[in-house]
């Protein structure tokens, strides 16, 4: 038996629908990821609620802006005492730090430091798009390398990127160095609006620490079944 590494999308519009989800989910504590959606409509209460009810809790807002602005704001997150958050590596190290600085000065007094991850190219970017309306030359992995450098060099835990670049982070960057990689499938279920697609097994062959599931689970009529294979999936199960 292995690390159960998944790492739902709750992308509901409020706490009603989350609620509902959840409900059908049984009596598993899991892993969630909050993103903008559901935290604007709802606020800091809907993280507290989460994490009464005995789930880990992955904060997705992606913050990026000016150090000090960032600071600021993962002080007052950090209060929420998320198990991980986020910002976008395109904002640069000085505003990497900041970051890091504010999430340690928030983090209640005996509690552990939330991971803090930087967000390198999103699964919904091509390389098509990465280059020609980003500017931004070469390969889709010379760029999320160039950004997990700057991510480790600024003293986070890791990055967000797609499956196939999370190998060979891992061995530029070393095993402890955090791939979380979205845009995971079951086999068989569309793409959707998301570029760099993988199933649970490709994620456990790219070395993924954590891997993020949404529509293949919450869009499914047996929400829990689809959770399972996927954890059967990762383990190298076959049914």
């Amino acid at each position: 038996m292995h690390r159960n590494p998944i790492i739902i999308a709750l992308d509901f519009v409020n706490k009603a629908e989350t609620a509902r989800f959840l409900k059908e989910m049984g009596n598993e504590k899991l892993y969630v990821k909050t993103g903008m959606e559901l935290f604007y409509k709802e606020g800091p209460a809907v993280i507290e609620w989460l994490k009464d009810e005995g789930h880990q809790v992955f904060l997705d807002l992606k913050l990026h802006d000016i150090p000090n602005t960032v600071n600021r704001a993962m002080k007052a997150l950090a209060s929420l005492q998320p198990d991980m958050i986020n910002v976008h590596a395109a904002g640069g190290r000085s505003m990497m730090e900041a970051a890091m600085e504010g999430l340690i000065a928030g983090t209640p007094a005996g509690q552990n430091r939330p991971y803090l991850i930087g967000v390198t190219q999103l699964t919904s970017t091509s390389q098509e798009v990465m280059n020609e309306e980003l500017l931004i030359e070469g390969s889709m992995y010379k760029a999320v390398h160039h950004y997990a450098e700057n991510v480790k060099q600024s003293g986070l835990d890791g990055i967000v990127c797609s499956v196939w670049e999370s190998k060979q982070i891992k061995k530029a960057f070393g095993p402890d160095f955090m791939t979380i990689t979205p845009g995971i499938r079951l086999a068989g279920d569309a793409a959707l609006d998301q570029s760099r697609v993988a199933t649970p097994e490709m994620a456990r062959s790219e070395n993924s620490t954590y891997f993020v599931a949404g529509r293949s689970i919450t869009q499914k009529e047996h929400p829990l079944n689809a959770y399972k294979k996927m954890q059967m999936d990762w383990e190298g199960v076959k049914i």
